[in-house]
C-alpha cells in the first residue's frame, strides 16, 4: 500500500483516464476493537463499486472485465493488518493503486475519468511530511516522515552504498580510528554524491529535511554548502544502519518542536488578520473565499469534520443520508486551497477557539 504521495505522482493520479476511472474510499481503523468490521465493510465496497459498473450502459464488456479485475487486485494487495484511519483505491484500465491515509475518509465509490484524489492530498498535508537523510562512511539511507512514523524509501538512488573495496569499515574499528574515515577523500566523495542526490530529490518533492549522523558527518556536508544550509542536524550515529522506529525517536523532538512553533506562527498570523480585516473563519466562509482563490494561509484543527450541504449560496449543515450532502467539504477545501498557491496547516484541536475548526487569512 502507498503512503507518500509525491507533486509528480500526484499530477500522474490527475491525468484523465479513459472511462470508468474508479475511486473507491472506505474508513478504516488502527485497533480492536473497531477494526473487526473493516475487512467486510471494505469487500462490500468494492462490491458496490463492481454493481456501478454492471449497471452503467456507457461500460462495455471487456472493459467492466478489466476494472472488475483491478479491484480485484487491489483488494488482494490490502493488508489491514496495518491500515490507518482511511483506505482509498483506485481502479482503471490496466491500471490499480491502493493508498492508505492517515485521515478518516467517507466510504464512497466515483466513477468518472479523473481519480478523486482531494482526500489524498489534505491527508499528506495533515502528515506535515518531512524527509531524514540518515549519514554514514559506508550507507546514506533516506527516510520519509509522516506525523507519526518514519519509514524507508528507495527513491532518487537512495540507499546510497560504498563498496567495500572502497571503504573496510573493520580495518578502521580495529586501528581505533574511525573518525579518520571523515578525512578521507572517498569518504567526502561518497557524502557529497549524497548530498547532490538529496538536493534533487528536494526539487522535486521539497519538504523539511532532518540530517542524522556523527558530528564529523554532520560537520562535511556543512563544509559543502549543499542541503545541510537549510537542515536541522540530529547529532545521532548509527541511523543509516538503524531500524524505522530509532530514527523516529531521534528525529521526534525536533519535530514536535517544530510543530508547536508552526502553530503558534500561524495564530499570530490569524490575529494580524483579524485586524487587518482579511480574516475568515467557519467552513461556509472559508469554503467561498477558497473558490474565489482568496486564501493565502488555511488552518484547519487536526479532527474537524462536518458534513453539509450546498444550496447554492452557502453551505448548510446536513446529516449524513442527506444524498446532496458532502462528508469531505473539508478535505476539497484543502485541495482547493493548495492548488491556489495556499500554505496549508493542521493544528491541534481546540487551538482556533471560536473559529469552529477552520480559518484562513485572505489575500485581499
Amino acid at each position: 500500500m502507498e503512503h507518500a504521495l509525491s507533486p509528480a505522482t500526484l499530477s500522474e493520479l490527475r491525468h484523465p483516464r479513459p472511462y470508468p476511472a474508479v475511486s473507491v474510499l472506505t474508513p478504516t481503523h488502527r485497533r480492536e476493537p473497531d477494526n473487526a468490521q473493516d475487512r467486510v465493510r471494505l469487500r462490500n465496497v468494492v462490491a458496490e463499486a463492481k454493481k456501478q459498473l454492471e449497471a452503467d450502459p456507457s461500460v462495455t464488456r471487456d472493459r467492466r472485465a478489466d476494472v472488475a479485475g483491478q479491484l480485484d487486485r487491489a483488494l488482494a494487495e490490502v493488508d489491514l493488518t496495518h491500515a490507518e484511519d482511511g483506505l482509498v483505491i483506485f481502479a482503471a484500465p490496466g491500471e490499480h493503486q491502493v493508498w492508505s491515509l492517515g485521515r478518516p475518509v467517507p466510504e464512497r465509490v466515483v466513477l468518472s475519468d479523473t481519480f478523486l484524489t482531494r482526500n489524498l492530498v489534505s491527508a499528506q498535508a495533515a502528515e506535515r511530511p518531512f524527509w531524514v537523510l540518515s549519514l554514514s562512511p559506508d550507507r546514506v539511507t533516506l527516510w520519509n516522515g509522516g506525523a507519526d512514523r518514519v519509514a524507508e524509501v528507495r527513491t532518487g538512488g537512495f540507499p546510497l552504498v560504498r563498496s567495500r573495496e572502497n571503504f573496510d569499515a573493520e580495518r578502521m574499528e580495529r586501528i581505533g580510528d574511525l573518525p579518520s574515515t571523515y578525512r578521507d577523500e572517498d569518504t567526502r566523495r561518497f557524502l557529497r554524491d549524497a548530498d547532490a542526490a538529496m538536493a534533487r530529490l528536494l526539487r522535486q518533492d521539497p519538504r523539511p529535511l532532518y540530517l542524522t549522523g556523527e558530528e564529523a558527518a554532520l560537520s562535511l556536508l556543512d563544509e559543502s554548502g549543499g542541503v545541510a544550509r537549510e537542515a536541522l542536524h540530529v547529532r545521532h550515529g548509527g541511523l543509516a544502519h538503524g531500524s524505522a522506529e530509532a530514527v523516529w525517536q531521534a528525529v521526534r523532538p525536533l519535530h514536535d518542536a517544530q510543530a508547536r512553533r508552526d502553530t503558534a506562527a500561524v495564530g499570530r498570523e490569524l490575529d494580524t488578520a483579524r485586524g487587518q480585516r482579511t480574516y475568515a473563519a467557519g467552513v461556509d466562509e472559508v469554503w467561498r473565499s477558497a473558490r474565489e482563490g482568496r486564501v493565502r494561509l488555511l488552518a484547519v484543527e487536526e479532527n474537524y469534520r462536518v458534513t453539509v450541504r450546498d444550496d447554492g449560496d452557502h453551505l448548510i449543515p446536513a446529516g449524513g443520508g442527506d444524498l446532496d450532502s458532502r462528508e469531505d467539504i473539508v478535505d476539497e477545501i484543502v485541495e482547493q486551497c493548495l492548488e491556489t498557491g495556499a500554505e496549508v496547516h493542521f493544528v491541534p484541536d481546540g487551538a482556533l477557539g471560536d473559529a469552529h475548526g477552520i480559518a484562513g487569512v485572505l489575500r485581499y
